[in-house]
């Protein structure tokens, strides 16, 4: 049986990861102990053979390899991850004879925060990570980079602060841990690309402060001219959206990113340099803060619910972004940016839930094509359904609260009718509201 690969990058921060970081005196927050689930969607018809790996950092395996079968166009969750040694701090590979997509959820083992990520496939020998963190206003940032090869990777790491970390060998399977806290950083924030010698990587980001954990998948890809994002929040109950858009170009290139209204807000443009290597924040200031010094129509303290992208690019840069949604002191989580080359008619999102202790979904589609396009969208084990036009550049916004059943965990499927050439992608929030700390949790809709 031939089985397909899919990388998940540190599923598992176990409590010796965190006891080593938090006896250290350079560490000025203290980090919670973590584990992870691992959320499954067979994208096929027929019934998929998974089976997951564990590794080591030395690039052993740890334990044994767990496999199980998922019945076709459906999903599954793994809750603690099976066969799993007690303390394990690493990386897992999926196999599947299926073409399968896969989301990891890390929370603290308090259940106080946690944060989401996708699991990537394939892997790239250049991986971008827009957005990092050193005493950022109490927020530090860590990374792991995943060999997705077959032979041992030699990684490098560049900031764009100008400094740089060791080159590191990273066995097949294996990950390596970069925690930005014991590393020397002229800046508080900044960005890095990671490079490999050859073999394929993988990366997932860590954004932490003593209570909020925003999650990030790296963007294992050269980037594009015109990135799009799906959700973006101003205002909206003191939630507010930072959109972080870093350059992979060699020139400097003047950037206007176009906010398109779904639930609430004005239709407006945000205009900002963003330096070769470097990333730059939009959003914030835009909405909720002093706009000097960047060319706006957008309107400074209005609610805002919605999308956006990149619609002009002086210097045709290739760019990568991420979004971090926060209610400040409360809520975080980040997602990465779409291209609208990568667009389908069809995303699938690996966990929907519905007051499943006390979580809810809440999913944005957003129509990357050049014209109007209906957005069907179904999920499994329930008749519950969406369908809504969207204009290009639209989004539409959907709660799962009280619409499908008390308990629900599922997946869903969204497509477009009607129109050919209808683009989609899509972001899923997870949230508790009624729960104390950091319940919000985002992950991106797998186009397919």
């Amino acid at each position: 049986m031939s089985l397909k690969k899919v990388g998940m990058i540190a599923l598992v921060f176990a409590l010796v990861f965190v006891v080593a970081f938090a006896a250290s005196p350079s560490v000025a927050q203290a980090q919670c102990a973590k584990t992870s689930s691992v959320n499954m969607a067979n994208l096929e018809s027929s019934v998929a053979s998974i089976v997951i790996t564990a590794y080591n950092p030395d690039g052993t395996e740890a334990g044994v390899p767990f496999d199980d079968t998922i019945p076709g166009d459906s999903g599954a969750v793994y809750f603690p991850i099976p066969n799993i040694p007690a303390g394990f701090s690493g990386s897992l590979v999926v196999s599947s004879d299926r073409d399968v997509a896969a989301i990891a959820n890390i929370v603290c083992s308090d259940f106080s925060a946690g944060g989401s990520y996708n699991a990537g496939t394939g892997g790239s020998t250049s991986v971008k990570l827009p957005l990092l963190f050193k005493d950022n206003s109490g927020f530090d940032t860590q990374f792991s980079v995943q060999n997705a090869g077959a032979s041992d990777a030699n990684v490098t790491v560049n900031y764009s602060d100008g400094t740089s970390a060791p080159v590191a060998t990273i066995p097949p399977g294996a990950a390596k841990v970069y925690d930005q806290r014991t590393e020397t950083h002229p800046d508080a924030i900044f960005a890095a690309e990671v490079t490999s010698d050859g073999e394929p990587i993988l990366a997932a980001a860590l954004q932490e402060s003593s209570d909020i954990i925003f999650a990030y998948t790296g963007a294992a890809t050269a980037g594009v001219t015109d990135p799009v994002f799906p959700l973006v929040n101003a205002n909206n109950a003191n939630y507010i959206t930072g959109v972080q858009v870093q350059n992979a170009g060699t020139s400097d290139t003047d950037v206007t990113l176009s906010y398109t209204p779904s639930a609430a807000g004005t239709a407006c443009t945000e205009t900002q340099t963003v330096p070769a290597g470097d990333s730059t924040t939009f959003a914030l200031a835009v909405f909720s803060g002093n706009p000097a010094g960047i060319t706006t129509t957008c309107i400074n303290g209005e609610r805002f619910i919605g999308s956006a992208q990149v619609t002009a690019n002086s210097t045709s840069q290739l760019l990568v972004g991420l979004v971090n949604q926060l209610l400040p002191g409360t809520n975080g989580e980040a997602y990465g940016s779409f291209s609208s080359d990568d667009a389908t008619n069809t995303v699938v999102m690996p966990l929907i839930m519905d007051r499943n202790s006390g979580y809810f979904t809440g999913i944005n589609v957003m129509n990357v094509g050049s014209s109007d396009a209906t957005v069907d969208c179904s999920f499994t084990d329930t008749d519950y359904a969406i369908s809504e036009s969207l204009a290009p550049g639209e989004a539409l916004t959907a709660i799962q609260q009280g619409q499908i059943a008390d308990g629900y965990i599922g997946a869903g499927t969204c497509t477009t009718t009607g129109n050919s050439a209808g683009k989609i992608v899509a972001t899923v929030n997870q949230l508790n509201g009624a729960a104390a700390g950091d319940q919000l949790l985002v992950y991106e809709g797998i186009n397919r």
